[in-house]
């Protein structure tokens, strides 16, 4: 895989290079009208839906409490009793979207689970294990970045579980 070196990047290219971490940058035209982000970026890049992930935030109740990102598959939803569970949390709710954009310093539709402005826990769905490499958001609308999934647990400090369905 490239390796993407020099100004201009977003704060989810800067942290991988930082890492020295191998990715793929995939640039598409995003189109405002889009009904979902994610399935938007798989057709775009002619990817399978099940290899494109989304980032997803959730405030958590009970156990460690505060936010955290689920990452799961665009053609799949993301079960928040799993995550709860996976996290030590009694419950698990969708995060506000302008709390999201807040905590990660993204926008909705471009929410990169690497180089967030906080580092929150983290959960990849184990469906990222069957493949060799995953693409997630780049950190804007219309940039996906394609890595290892191990890649993306170490940049993360993430879990992999089973949070989709």
């Amino acid at each position: 895989m490239a390796r993407r070196h020099g100004g201009g990047g977003t704060p989810a290219t800067v942290a991988l290079d930082a890492a020295g971490v191998r990715y793929v940058l995939h640039p598409y035209e995003h189109d405002p009208a889009a009904a979902s982000y994610g399935m938007e970026a798989a057709e775009a890049l002619g990817v399978e839906p099940g290899r494109v992930f989304k980032t997803l935030l959730v405030d958590l109740e009970g156990g460690p409490g505060g936010c955290a990102v689920g990452i799961v598959p665009v053609d799949r939803q993301l079960d928040l009793k799993a995550i709860a569970a996976a996290l030590g949390a009694k419950r698990a709710g969708m995060a506000e979207p302008r709390a999201a954009e807040r905590l990660t310093g993204y926008v909705v539709g471009g929410i990169s689970p690497i180089g967030q402005k906080r580092r929150l826990p983290t959960v990849l769905d184990d469906a990222a294990a069957a493949h060799e490499t995953v693409l997630v958001s780049g950190g804007r609308r219309g940039l996906d970045l394609e890595l290892a999934p191990e890649d993306l647990l170490a940049v993360t400090g993430g879990v992999l579980a089973t949070i989709a369905r």
